[in-house]
């Protein structure tokens, strides 16, 4: 049994507070150290509740079900500034279930590492929130943890979990989706007012493999135009392939596993 079902619900909100904030909080060195133990010490007179966007994202198992050796394919596309770029991220899922937490991540640079050793979701929902608040980092000079502090904290004011159909490589599946807007009455938004209306959406079913349909964020154009974004990322799903290495003696066939393709 996982530690996750091993603990009250109270030390529950407290250890994924502690294993969240090393990826929505710390930073680099003693000073990410302090801000997780902040966070830890904090959870202890925290309310219980986990607030269910929160734990759909996750304390969600997404990867169970999923065989070993699956390699869940996923398209990034990028859209200015600072630059348009096309990714491919993959996550291959080691052991069956991911039960030992060893998936492993890699882009076109190669293996990511992750911090968030513990949580059972899907690892590229870490992936994606890693690399966007790099990036607001880097285009608003403002500090990495104050923007990783502003999307903890509208997950965890409950938004709304709203039932949709999606398209999945001509197919209609059920998902869910949930979409935040960060730095909405941000006190400090004067100092990067383009960023104020920034959303994300995020869209997982149950359908694919990994759960993870689509990730995408927007920075709205003039007049909060979100049908011409000024920035925009989306990493949606594209289809696993399960490569088993051969017993000796024996050639064993890469398989695509049957599940659909993600359109964006």
């Amino acid at each position: 049994m996982s530690a996750w079902a091993c603990v009250t619900r109270q030390r529950r909100r407290a250890a994924w507070i502690a294993a969240v904030a090393s990826v929505l909080l710390a930073s680099t060195g003693h000073a990410g150290a302090a801000d997780a133990s902040g966070a830890a010490s904090a959870a202890s007179s925290a309310s219980p509740e986990i607030a269910p966007a929160e734990r759909l994202l996750f304390l969600s198992t997404h990867l169970k079900g999923v065989q070993p050796q699956t390699e869940l394919d996923y398209a990034v596309e990028r859209s200015g500034p600072p630059a348009k770029e096309k990714d491919t991220v993959k996550v291959l899922v080691v052991s069956a279930d991911n039960a030992k937490g060893d998936a492993l991540v890699s882009d076109h640079a190669g293996k990511v590492e992750l911090p968030g050793d513990g949580l059972p979701c899907n690892p590229v929902i870490l992936y994606f929130l890693e690399r966007d608040i790099a990036e607001m980092e880097q285009l608003t000079g403002g500090q990495r943890r104050y923007f990783q502090r502003r999307v903890r904290l509208a997950l965890a004011a409950g938004p709304a979990i709203t039932p949709v159909v999606r398209d999945a490589q001509g197919q209609k599946v059920p998902a869910k989706q949930i979409v935040i807007q960060p730095y909405l009455d941000d006190p400090n938004g004067a100092r990067f007012p383009q960023y104020i209306g920034k959303r994300y959406i995020f869209v997982m079913s149950e359908s694919v493999p990994g759960q993870v349909l689509l990730i995408r964020t927007e920075v709205p154009g003039s007049n909060n135009d979100f049908a011409h974004p000024l920035q925009s990322e989306t990493l949606s799903y594209q289809g696993a392939l399960r490569s088993l290495s051969p017993p000796p003696g024996k050639k064993a066939p890469d398989k695509a596993v049957n599940a659909p393709r993600a359109s964006r």
